[in-house]
């Protein structure tokens, strides 16, 4: 029997991902409370421990002080849902079938050179592989992972994977929260309301802002406030975007302060990040390349910080790629719980030696992207042109990505055409090394395809007989 050699080295990196130890087994060991707070297409650049000049986020800078940010964080994918799909399963695109909103693909079919799920046509020639929009009610979830260990659970604010609670005990979202202006106060208030409920048993509050997802929505005093800067600065920003950025920061912060005065901060992992990059039409991803919706770093490198007193050492920095799919594991690990029975894989890493200094083996992380997705913006670097044209119309066309070590390739798949970058020393990605390291480009596109083998993603190489790009 032949043996594809990268699909035994996937499957290795696979069986080895379940925690062999845990905190728990430390003598005196509490499990602590988790807080984790995610915004909703905010900019890598968006916060100032990142180098933002007018946005103002002191209460996120502060858990780079207090804790650890994490310099080279990923989302799980480049929009929202399968993003957070990844966040709450554990697994990679592929394996829940989650990969944009609407669950097909958007745009003009005649400029879709590949035939996928597509919003015209619904036949066997286009939907020959699964795109849903809900997650499997059996899946693992961070809630389920946590419940052993006596955790109580709650998710506020957006959810985007489907009508299953996932193992949560309480569920809440604020009524059209994208167009209510209250709604990361009222998110936070019921953030507070369930902490003051379970301050003497572990929780896990997971609070989804809808902050600062379109449509731009405001207090009025805050816009005011950042018109004032903007008119007094010169500078270039949206200031009702602005006011948006700083109620997520004042969320943050009243958390904070609540966990603090119930006597609860020592013994709380305190986690801020965002879904995916930044709309480009309200903010401005330099010094990345792309934005939300591309595979680019604009679209998937995400702000990222960590809090927990004792654990993680203040003021400190981490430059390991990790992703969203490591949280399900890290959560097991940190409670003590066991992934080895789960009926699904378990795709990511614990990141617990991370948050103590300590190192993980180099691996490759993965995107997966089988389907388009057209522009509902004006057009930005990082925008694809229709196949064959220079009409700029995608910002999301069939790929798959892979990230090892200091090298990130994308292979895209109406071409069969490779970009290799350095994201290390070159995080714009303005230099493609494809042909310069071509060994390097070699080996991970290897890799890459042994992934897509492993996990049984849907490879698009059939031909959608109505492409006509002119």
């Amino acid at each position: 029997m032949k043996f594809n050699i990268g699909i035994l080295i996937i499957m290795f990196f696979m069986l080895g991902m379940c925690p062999k130890g845990s905190l728990a087994q430390e003598a005196g060991f509490s499990p602590p409370n988790i807080v984790f707070v995610l915004a909703d297409d905010m900019a890598w650049a968006d916060v100032g421990y990142n180098g933002q000049e007018y946005f103002e986020t002191p209460n996120i800078d502060q858990l780079t002080v207090d804790g650890m940010r994490f310099d080279h964080a990923y989302s799980g994918a480049s929009v929202c849902s399968p993003s957070r799909a990844c966040l709450i399963s554990g697994m990679y695109s592929p394996r829940h079938s989650i990969y944009h909103p609407g669950n097909r693909a958007r745009g003009k079919l005649e400029y879709m050179k590949l035939a996928v799920p597509n919003r015209e046509v619904k036949n066997d020639t286009y939907d020959w592989f699964q795109a849903i929009g809900d997650l499997e009610p059996d899946v693992n979830s961070l809630a389920k992972v946590l419940k052993p260990a006596g955790y109580v659970t709650a998710r506020c604010g957006k959810w985007h994977v489907g009508e299953n609670e996932q193992g949560f005990d309480y569920s809440m979202d604020v009524h059209r929260g994208w167009e209510d202006k209250a709604s990361a106060r009222k998110l936070t208030d019921a953030g507070i309301e369930f902490i003051r409920n379970n301050k003497d048993r572990p929780f896990f509050l997971y609070l989804a802002h809808h902050e600062v997802h379109k449509p731009l929505v405001a207090d009025s005093a805050l816009i005011e406030k950042y018109k004032a800067k903007k008119a007094q600065t010169g500078g270039d920003f949206n200031p009702v975007y602005a006011a948006m950025m700083e109620a997520t920061d004042h969320s943050v912060g009243r958390l904070r302060e609540e966990l603090r005065e119930l006597g609860l901060e020592e013994n709380t992992l305190f986690i801020f990040a965002s879904d995916n990059g930044g709309f480009p039409d309200a903010t401005d991803n330099l010094p990345l390349y792309g934005y939300k919706g591309t595979l680019y770093e604009g679209g998937i490198r995400i702000p990222t910080c960590m809090v927990w007193p004792g654990r993680i050492r203040p003021g400190s920095a981490n430059a390991t790629p990790i992703t969203f799919v490591d949280y399900l594991p890290t959560f097991a690990d940190i409670a003590g719980t066991s992934l080895e029975k789960s009926t699904y894989p378990v795709d990511g890493v614990s990141m617990l030696p991370l948050m103590e200094g300590k190192t993980l083996s180099e691996r490759a992380i993965f995107w997966h992207f089988p389907l388009y997705a057209n522009i509902d913006h004006g057009v930005y670097s990082g925008t694809f042109p229709v196949l064959g044209t220079d009409h700029m119309y995608w910002r999301g066309v069939p790929a798959t990505v892979i990230r090892r070590g200091k090298y990130k390739l994308i292979y895209y798949y109406e071409d069969k055409s490779i970009k290799l970058f350095d994201v290390v020393n070159d995080k714009g990605e303005s230099k493609d090394l494809s042909e310069e390291k071509p060994a390097i480009a070699a080996n991970l596109l290897t890799e890459l395809k042994a992934w897509t083998a492993a996990v049984d993603a849907p490879v698009p190489d059939r031909i959608n007989p109505v492409f006509n790009p002119n």
